[in-house]
């Protein structure tokens, strides 16, 4: 296991103030993933509302306000410090150990966001770079707080060549409960830190491979937000 090594820094992972620059895809506050679920779950309390009264559609609207809790994308400040790994997922970190990269085959720091279902499931770039391979797995759906989860449930895989020319290699796998992996990102596409690249439903994993000099500023145990935190930075 790893420790957290950010004395000196001047970084905490849960903090935005790096010259924070706003994301600037569009945000529209609800993901558009969800929103099929959302108009679906409406629907069906409203008509329950009015067959069967308030307190019969009463459990149908929670599920509307889930739902909507679920698929929330709010925007994020970006920082800026040129050598962050950012945090793709909003969770908490599981993993922060040395392993293999069975991507690239290479030695790595391993560091692991767990997202429940009160997350929100946006995915984004940790890094600017380029994307030079892309492989999806399927698999098993186990628990994905457990560290098989990595080599044997459901996933996909970017290969990102960092703008610093270091390589990255984020992994986005799905959990119990979810059973769709949604990655829009392919190979030679750049993206930007802080870009949006996928979705996970309901509830999943997110594991980063890097450089094995890379510093962790993230701990076992610490809540993260996808952009906002630094999990580590590169050597």
């Amino acid at each position: 296991m790893i420790h957290r090594e950010d004395a000196g820094s001047g970084l905490n992972p849960q903090s935005s103030i790096l010259n924070p620059a706003r994301s600037t895809y569009p945000h529209p506050v609800i993901a558009r993933e969800g929103w099929p679920f959302i108009a679906a779950s409406v629907i069906a309390a409203a008509l329950a509302h009015w067959l069967a009264g308030p307190w019969w559609a009463a459990p149908l609207w929670l599920v509307v306000v889930f739902m909507l809790q679920f698929f929330r994308d709010p925007p994020r400040a970006i920082p800026q410090e040129p050598k962050a790994v950012l945090s793709p997922a909003d969770g908490r970190i599981v993993t922060v150990e040395r392993a293999r990269d069975p991507y690239l085959e290479r030695d790595a720091l391993k560091m692991s966001v767990f997202m429940n279902v009160f997350n929100a499931h946006s995915n984004r770039s940790p890094v600017d770079g380029e994307v030079r391979n892309a492989w999806y797995h399927t698999g098993s759906f186990f628990n994905a707080a457990l560290s098989k989860s990595s080599l044997e449930n459901e996933r996909a895989a970017l290969w990102i060549r960092a703008a610093g020319g270091a390589d990255v290699t984020c992994v986005q796998i799905a959990g119990l409960i979810a059973r769709r992996i949604l990655c829009y990102a392919t190979t030679g596409q750049r993206l930007a830190r802080g870009e949006r690249y996928g979705f996970i439903r309901f509830g999943s994993r997110l594991d980063v491979y890097l450089p094995p000099e890379s510093r962790p500023v993230a701990a076992m145990g610490d809540k993260v937000y996808a952009t906002e935190s630094v999990l580590a930075l590169l050597p």
